[in-house]
């Protein structure tokens, strides 16, 4: 009976000792952050932080322009930049003139709404949202607002796009096709305020 005791005495020991150790383990990273890839958007919402510099701790969202304020080095141009991009560039400001080494944490706080417009011949047209961290292509956008209705005409749809300059441009796309061939459906990656329309079929 002692020596079971004795050996029950130990587990509970080891066991105490091995949660103390996890306890002791930083925190793994969240799941609900972006890539590094992840491309920013405008009107994100992203926190900027500069490791034992608790002074220019910033949460700014980023302008229909692509740019941000941060304290010392004022405007910042984040458009078309990614994550890991963001906050090499964010560094080096900080390095060039004012810190030595700084150490730079971007995370995005809030997510801009990011939709495209699925209308005509589908079973739930409507405004599609993207994925938060992920690109939309044109096929999964029609399957995330129904998938085609039985009066589509899969082979004449319409990708209307408007360039940042204004200009509108529309493009005519054999969705048969890019189901079939699989991969080239990347070809059609969409972008935020695109309209996809699908006509119906000539019976």
């Amino acid at each position: 009976m002692f020596r079971f005791l004795n050996s029950c005495r130990w587990l509970l020991l080891a066991s105490l000792a091995i949660a103390a150790l996890s306890a002791a383990e930083p925190p793994a990273p969240s799941n609900g952050q972006p890539p590094a890839d992840y491309l920013l958007q405008p009107q994100d919402l992203i926190r900027v932080q500069v490791f034992q510099e608790p002074d220019l701790l910033r949460e700014v969202r980023i302008s229909q322009e692509g740019t941000i304020t941060l304290p010392l080095i004022e405007q910042v141009d984040l458009r078309n930049k990614t994550l890991r991009q963001a906050e090499q560039m964010i560094r080096d400001l900080y390095d060039r003139d004012f810190l030595v080494n700084p150490q730079i944490t971007l995370v995005v706080v809030e997510y801009a709404k990011r939709t495209v417009n699925v209308l005509g011949n589908v079973n739930n047209p409507g405004a599609v949202p993207f994925p938060q961290e992920q690109k939309l292509n044109l096929i999964d956008a029609i399957t995330r607002a129904g998938g085609f209705n039985r009066l589509a005409d899969r082979k004449r749809v319409k990708l209307t796009r408007t360039s940042p300059e204004g200009k509108s441009e529309t493009f005519e796309i054999n969705a048969d096709q890019l189901m079939s061939r699989g991969a080239s459906a990347e070809k059609w990656i969409l972008q935020v305020g695109d309209t996809v329309y699908v006509p119906e079929r000539v019976l």
